[in-house]
């Protein structure tokens, strides 16, 4: 859902924008404030990145995120009309996603723009999110400078106020590092005494959710239901999903997370058991057995083996769920820490699959420690876009074993 400035400042609850929200900001003549600001018209094309869209995108992110508001006359700062922008064309709509990544620094993604009314009265709204990142600098006239919004205002930051962001965005990796961690080292605990190779996978968001509703248990049962839906959509059913073996229908409360059980029983089936959580800010952890599968009627592998098939639809259902947080919850990236935990004497081999889905070791390289792979993940992007990050988190976390193929179906269609 979306909650923008023009949501707070009209009283209303998250939802879509529309074109009759920026009516009524019109009627009420609202004042551009320091994540609101008023826009008659759009720049050409061509100079989008010359223009003042860079330095009004990076002020609002350097203020914890805004919304620019394009097709809006104003008097006083005050919204006091409509003016039609014209169409929004894909290409266009490229020009501003590529000048808030080329003309900032750090580059600024996940903008929200959208086109509101009908012609002769449309207008293009851009949702710039907070941003943890800063200060994000745009360069003018030979020299970087860091735009920061001063009430309805557009000002250059002092130097004290760049040190203290520079400050705040360590302070804030620090942070996240450590929220990790625990995460990580709650879900590795999981892990049963004796049991085979598991994947221990956890996301957190960079920034707090958009919505504050805590998630309900009914709530929670649909959330794994639809990850399971879009794990299937990445990679099909080339083998056994951990969504699939935990009790999705009963989950349990607990530590502001809700919690799907193993739904397997008993020492012949520990090679399926799975724990996956959501937790009440949106992170995710999934921990699932993935070595000793049975790969045939009446043969397992070694515990110290995992497929890289295996992995490779535990990244799935892990993605799949980050992509439903996000989607109920108004989140954008997250930071993503993957690994393997196995104790036994033996070292730990990563098995390929070839392009027949039959597994083989003659490229596997035994590891003596598996390296955790840490990575951001956009969990707003596009369909196309967040399923090629599902494919190459898992070819990332099978290459450590110097493997180099995982097996991917075709891409969804465009949204």
């Amino acid at each position: 859902m979306t909650f923008t400035a023009l949501h707070r400042l009209l009283g209303d609850p998250p939802r879509p924008l529309t074109s009759e929200m920026v009516d009524s900001a019109v009627a009420q003549g609202l004042r551009e404030t320091d994540d609101l600001d008023w826009k008659s018209e759009l720049p050409p094309l061509g100079a989008i990145p010359s223009s003042d869209f860079p330095k009004d995108v990076a002020a609002m992110a350097n203020s914890g995120g805004g919304t620019l508001i394009f097709g809006v006359t104003e008097n006083g700062k005050a919204a006091s009309g409509r003016k039609d922008t014209g169409d929004l064309t894909e290409r266009y709509e490229r020009g501003l996603r590529s000048a808030a990544v080329t003309a900032i620094s750090p580059p600024i993604f996940g903008l929200e723009v959208v086109q509101l009314g009908e012609p002769g009265n449309r207008c293009v709204v851009v949702v710039i999110p907070a941003s943890v990142d800063g200060p994000h600098l745009i360069y003018r006239n030979e020299y970087f400078g860091a735009p920061i919004r001063n009430d309805a205002d557009t000002v250059w930051m002092k130097e004290r106020q760049i040190e203290a962001m520079y400050r705040a965005r360590f302070d804030e990796r620090r942070r996240s590092t450590d929220v990790l961690d625990k995460l990580y080292s709650e879900a590795a605990a999981m892990r049963s005494a004796n049991s085979p190779a598991w994947i221990v996978a956890v996301a957190h968001p960079r920034l707090p959710a958009t919505v504050s509703t805590r998630p309900d248990q009914s709530m929670a049962r649909q959330a794994f239901e639809e990850a399971g839906k879009n794990a299937l959509v990445y990679v099909g059913r080339g083998s056994l999903h951990p969504l699939e073996h935990v009790d999705r229908s009963n989950p349990r409360p607990g530590l502001r997370r809700w919690t799907a059980r193993p739904s397997v029983e008993g020492d012949r089936l520990r090679w399926l058991e799975a724990w996956i959580s959501v937790h009440d800010d949106g992170s995710v952890s999934l921990t699932a057995a993935v070595g000793g599968h049975r790969n045939s009627s009446t043969e397992y592998n070694d515990d110290s083996v995992v497929e890289s098939r295996d992995v490779e639809v535990a990244i799935a259902d892990f993605m799949g769920l980050i992509r439903e947080a996000s989607n109920r919850l108004g989140l954008g990236e997250y930071e993503v820490r993957v690994g393997f935990e196995w104790t036994g004497d033996d070292r730990l081999q990563i098995w390929t699959t070839d392009n027949m889905n039959f597994p083989y070791s003659g490229s596997t390289i035994p590891l003596a420690r598996y390296t955790p792979v840490e990575t951001t993940v956009r969990a707003d992007a596009n369909a196309v876009a967040f399923y090629w990050q599902v494919h190459d988190l898992a070819l990332d976390c099978v290459n450590e074993g110097g493997i180099a193929y995982v097996r991917t179906i075709s891409p969804p269609a465009p949204e």
